[in-house]
């Protein structure tokens, strides 16, 4: 017998372009289907090569949208209903401006990393300096937005708060940001024979982390969460 809680959503995605979170987290979730789509299983086999790479840079677009749309909301926290929103400024001492803009700057490495990987020709050197580095600082910029994301929520480096919502995004997102990490390392072309140091797991880091951002808009779009406690039953 083992008696469990789980929490979810309310379900409904519903249509509120108004709000601005709701925007945020739908354009996380198209980003992040990109990339699992993109990195699934099978899905670069059977779709030439050019196709998979548009896929990816229009997830990295919608990605930096996202990015920017949820920095513009960090800004705007302290702001009332009826104010003005800002679109730019500076809050150095606002968490969420520092992990939403340091995402944001993550995000548009990865446009950066997406638009070159489009193109073929490039030697090994080419390809590290040109993919694999935006992508890799792309990566750092996602673990360090994912752990001060994280700050906010526990007011320290690490904490279990599985009745809060925002701790389950905070932390989804930041298992998430390291498999993006995973991928980026094992991406990097090696100078004498050109191969990828483990093309498998850059593959399968890319999908995983995508799903975990998925899962943690997914989150975030359907607003607070409610307990289910399902009937204890034999395990």
């Amino acid at each position: 017998m083992s008696e469990w809680r789980a929490w979810v959503g309310d379900g409904t995605v519903g249509w509120r372009p108004h709000d601005i979170g709701w925007r945020t987290a739908v354009l996380f979730m198209v980003g992040s289907f990109c990339f699992a789509l993109g990195a699934a299983p099978g899905f670069s086999s059977a779709v030439p090569a050019s196709v998979c790479g548009v896929v990816f840079f229009v997830g990295s677009l919608f990605f930096t949208s996202a990015g920017y749309s949820q920095f513009v909301q960090a800004i705007n926290e302290d702001q009332s209903a009826s104010g003005r929103r800002r679109l730019m400024a500076w809050q150095p001492t606002n968490a969420n401006w520092w992990a939403a803009g340091i995402q944001s700057i993550g995000t548009l490495w990865f446009n950066i990393n997406t638009f070159e990987a489009m193109k073929t020709g490039f030697s090994v050197h080419q390809q590290n300096l040109r993919i694999w580095t935006p992508d890799f600082v792309g990566s750092i910029c996602f673990l360090v937005a994912s752990e001060i994301a994280l700050w906010v929520v526990c007011h320290r480096a690490v904490c279990v708060q599985r009745a809060s919502t925002d701790w389950w995004i905070a932390s989804i997102n930041l298992v998430g940001s390291i498999f993006f990490m995973a991928s980026a390392l094992a991406a990097f072309a090696l100078p004498d024979t050109g191969d990828l140091v483990d093309a498998t797991l850059a593959n399968t880091g890319t999908f995983l982390g995508a799903l975990c951002f998925f899962w943690a808009a997914r989150l975030l779009v359907v607003g607070e969460p409610r307990p289910v406690v399902p009937t204890n039953r034999a395990g």
